[in-house]
C-alpha cells in the first residue's frame, strides 16, 4: 500500500474568516423528514446542484478531543455530511489562483445542523468532534479510492495557524 504524502507547511498562516465562503465551498441545509418511527435524511441525489459526481461513499468516526486533519485532495470533491454527534469541519484555502487564498472556514455540522458540506479539491480540510460524543461523517468523494496511489496528502493538525481548541468562557 502507498503511504500517503506529508507535505512541508511551515509558515504557512490563515486567517479565519466566516463571512467570506471559500470559493467553490457549497453548504446545503438538509432536511430531516420525521414520522413516528424516527427520521430520514438524504445525503446526496444526482439531482441536487451540489452533485459534481460519484466515486464511493464512506463513513469516518472521530473521538471527543481528537482532530483528524489537515488534509487535501488533487482529484476528488468531498461532500462531509455528520450524521451523528456535532462536528467542528475546518478549510483552509491555499491555492495559488484563488480568490479566498488565505481563508480559514469553520462550519459546526451534525444533528443541531444537518447540512452537507461541498469541499473542493485543493482544500485544506479537517474535524473534530465537539462536546463529549462522537462524531460520525458520511462522506460520498466523487473520485473512488486508490489503494495503490491515495490522493490524500496531509498535515499537522496544528498547522496554518489554527486554533483547534479554544477556552469556552
Amino acid at each position: 500500500m502507498h503511504e500517503f504524502k506529508q507535505l512541508p507547511v511551515e509558515g504557512v498562516i490563515g486567517k479565519v474568516n466566516n463571512k467570506v465562503r471559500i470559493a467553490g465551498c457549497e453548504i446545503r441545509k438538509q432536511r430531516l423528514i420525521p414520522d413516528d418511527r424516527g427520521f430520514l435524511m438524504e445525503l446526496m441525489r444526482p439531482d441536487w446542484k451540489e452533485f459534481k459526481g460519484w466515486g464511493q461513499v464512506y463513513v469516518t468516526m472521530c473521538l471527543p478531543h481528537t482532530v483528524k486533519g489537515f488534509h487535501y485532495h488533487y482529484n476528488q470533491i468531498d461532500n462531509f455530511n455528520c450524521v451523528s454527534g456535532m462536528a467542528k469541519l475546518v478549510l483552509f484555502d491555499d491555492r495559488p489562483d484563488s480568490p479566498t487564498r488565505g481563508i480559514i472556514n469553520e462550519f459546526f455540522i451534525g444533528e443541531l445542523n444537518p447540512s452537507l458540506v461541498v469541499i473542493p479539491n485543493y482544500v485544506w480540510h479537517g474535524f473534530m468532534a465537539l462536546g463529549e460524543e462522537r462524531a460520525i461523517i458520511v462522506n460520498c468523494p466523487t473520485k473512488m479510492y486508490n489503494y495503490e496511489e491515495p490522493d490524500e496528502y496531509r498535515a499537522p493538525f496544528d498547522s496554518f495557524g489554527y486554533k483547534w481548541f479554544d477556552v469556552n468562557g
